[in-house]
Order: structure tokens, then C-alpha cells, then sequence
């Protein structure tokens, strides 16, 4: 195969060319390319890539899902190899029902053409898949929300998008003549507008993701800047960090014999009591000894309390460590964690746009 245009590829993996598009759109930086010109031109390899992506979203996957595996592990090179990974990240949802098979149970839990809330229709569909509590409520490894209610809240969208059901109060939903119709329609019609639907993706999930890519790229700045500023810098960050989160008044010790202490904080606005810092800019990461060191130095000062502040990150020996202290208590914050505590508390950083997303209030059309 020669250099192709994004519609062939999409053709080429068996997508349409809206749905393709919006797929290769997301993955555009994981996807070979070739660039002539304005025109951005696909290859052998760019199927390939964009075929096992096509595989684990087939197999129930988010674009979300998706990212998180290729940013971690890279774009699988092989089936085998794609297999391996699908079973250690899908194995805690192999049970549950995937977005396409909870569509048109959810169009037959509202078919009579009543209103619902989206209580109520979540706890029918926990009957329609006699699902456990624990399967209903389970999350992904990394995230807070259900994997079950996550998925509705896809199919949600999908179907109010393709006209299916409207929301007629907040979070209240029936089915639209649309809807009753696609229940009617013969079964490969209806699979077909399944992968339609499963194409439409929510705007507010991209935002989310850009939000979190934004985020995490700004918090790899900032530890470069600390990095690169001078040492005494860090301490007076973590001082200024520390008062923003709500501490009293703080100082940098600016001794040299202070036995690892790089500064101190009131723990309150009366200061009844001090928490004692250190910072080290560092690459290496952090060990057991340097930590255990600082416990040695908050012995000296007579001092409970301490917080270890890095740029680079900690060993495992260094974190075992400090969790096992019983006399004190010394908190551990590696590098990303301390530009995350930056941009939470505009340390170092300012606000270069804001976007605000609105809902309707549909309590404003109700009648008085």
C-alpha cells in the first residue's frame, strides 16, 4: 500500500469516515504519518496501529482506556502481544456489559414512553444483566467512578445525540419516536446503527482527557523550571507552597549546619506547634538513608512532624520507611506530586485562559 488520505485509512480499518476521522484525530500522535504539503498522508503502519486500537475498543475499551495503555506500555507490536495487555487491563470489567450491549436494553427499559431518572433506569439495567453490587459499583484500578455507570453514562449520550431518547428534566429521560422505531427495525439494522452510535463521542470526555494531558504537561514544566532555578529556590517554594495550603507563618532556616532542616512552618495561624522541611533538588532518586537522616534531624529539633519535598522521586525502602515511623510523622512528596500541589495552589504558574461549561437549567422553563 502507497501513502493514503485519512478517509482511505479509516476505510482501510473498517471504520466510516466520520467515525474514523474522529478516532485518528485522537490518536494523531501515536498514528504514523506523513506530511506533503498541508496534506497529512497514512501508510502501511498506520493501519496496522490504528487496527489494534479499532481491536481494543471493539473489546469495550474508552478512548480513555486506550491512552492510558499506549502511554504506558506504547502501541502493541504484535496480536499476541495485544491480547496480553487486554487481559491485565480489561480483567476487572471482563464480567460487566459492554457500551453496545447496554443500548437497546436501555431503549426497552423506557420503551412504554414514560419519563425515567437516571436512577431508576441504572437499577433496571442491574436487573436486565443481573449484576452483584459489587459489580455494579466496581471501578477501574486507577479511577473513582463505576465502570458500569461510566458505560451508561457513553450509551447515555450516544442515544440522546442520535435522537434516540431526550432529556426532558435534569437527569430525566424518555424514549423519542426515533427510538421506538430502531427497537422495530430488523436485527442488522440495528447493529449497524450500534457501531454508529458507538462512533459518537462525548465532548466533555475529550475536554476532560485535553484537561488532564494540559495538566500533566504543565506539572513536567514546572519541575523543570525548579530544576534549573537555583537550589535556594526550592526552599522558598516549599515554604510559599505550604502557607498557601493553609499553614501558618514559615522561613527558610538558611543555615548551613542545620542538620537537614531547610526550613520551618507554624502547622496553624496561632503556631501551636512547627513542622520542619526539607528540599532536595535532586535527579537521583531519594533512598532510605537520606530519609532516615531527616527523622535523625527531627529527633534533634525535639520535632514530630516533617515534610520531605523532592523534585526527583523516592525509593521504595525510603517510602516503607517513613510509613513505618511510630514517634513521628514525615510526609513524602516526590516531584509530581509537588508540581500538582503547584498548579492546585498557583505556585510558580497563572491562569492563561478559562473555559467555562454550562448545563441547561431546566428548572428555568418549568412553569410557575
Amino acid at each position: 500500500m502507497g501513502l493514503i488520505t485519512k478517509t482511505k485509512l479509516s476505510e482501510a480499518v473498517g471504520w466510516s469516515e466520520s467515525g474514523g476521522r474522529r478516532w485518528i484525530n485522537f490518536f494523531k500522535d501515536y498514528i504514523p504519518h506523513t506530511k506533503k504539503g498541508d496534506t497529512i498522508l497514512y501508510n502501511d503502519n498506520s493501519v496496522k496501529v490504528l487496527k489494534i486500537i479499532k481491536q481494543l475498543s471493539e473489546n469495550g475499551l474508552t478512548q480513555k482506556d486506550i491512552l492510558e495503555i499506549i502511554k504506558e506500555k506504547g502501541i502493541p507490536k504484535d496480536i499476541t502481544e495485544f491480547s496480553s495487555i487486554f487481559k491485565n487491563v480489561n480483567s476487572n470489567s471482563s464480567d460487566l456489559p459492554l457500551s453496545r450491549e447496554i443500548m437497546i436494553p436501555f431503549l426497552k427499559v423506557i420503551s412504554d414512553g414514560k419519563t425515567y431518572t437516571s436512577t431508576y433506569i441504572t437499577d433496571e439495567l442491574t436487573k436486565v444483566f443481573n449484576l452483584t453490587e459489587e459489580q455494579r459499583t466496581r471501578s477501574y484500578e486507577n479511577g473513582k467512578d463505576s465502570i458500569f455507570i461510566t458505560r451508561i453514562r457513553q450509551v447515555r449520550y450516544s442515544l440522546k445525540k442520535s435522537n434516540y431518547i431526550e432529556e426532558v428534566s435534569q437527569s430525566t429521560y424518555q424514549i423519542t419516536q426515533n427510538g421506538l422505531s430502531l427497537l422495530n427495525d430488523k436485527q442488522h439494522e440495528i447493529q449497524d446503527e450500534i457501531e454508529d452510535m458507538e462512533e459518537v463521542i462525548d465532548p466533555f470526555e475529550v475536554m476532560e482527557d485535553k484537561f488532564d494531558e494540559l495538566r500533566k504537561d504543565l506539572a513536567k514544566s514546572i519541575i523543570q523550571q525548579v530544576k534549573k532555578a537555583h537550589w535556594k529556590k526550592l526552599e522558598h517554594i516549599i515554604v510559599e507552597l505550604l502557607m498557601a495550603m493553609g499553614y501558618g507563618d514559615g522561613r527558610i532556616t538558611g543555615k548551613t549546619n542545620d542538620g537537614g532542616i531547610d526550613g520551618i512552618i507554624k502547622e496553624d495561624k496561632l503556631g501551636l506547634d512547627n513542622i520542619y522541611l526539607q528540599a532536595k533538588r535532586w535527579d537521583n532518586s531519594i533512598g532510605r538513608e537520606l530519609v532516615q537522616s531527616f527523622s535523625g534531624a527531627l529527633d534533634d529539633m525535639g520535632a514530630k512532624k516533617g515534610v520531605f519535598i523532592t523534585t526527583s522521586h523516592f525509593t521504595k525502602g525510603a517510602i516503607e520507611y517513613a510509613e513505618r515511623l511510630q514517634s513521628k510523622k514525615i510526609v513524602l512528596i516526590d516531584g509530581e506530586a509537588l508540581a500538582k500541589l503547584m498548579i492546585d495552589y498557583d505556585i510558580g504558574v497563572n491562569v492563561k485562559e478559562k473555559f467555562v461549561v454550562k448545563k441547561i437549567d431546566f428548572s428555568y422553563f418549568d412553569e410557575e
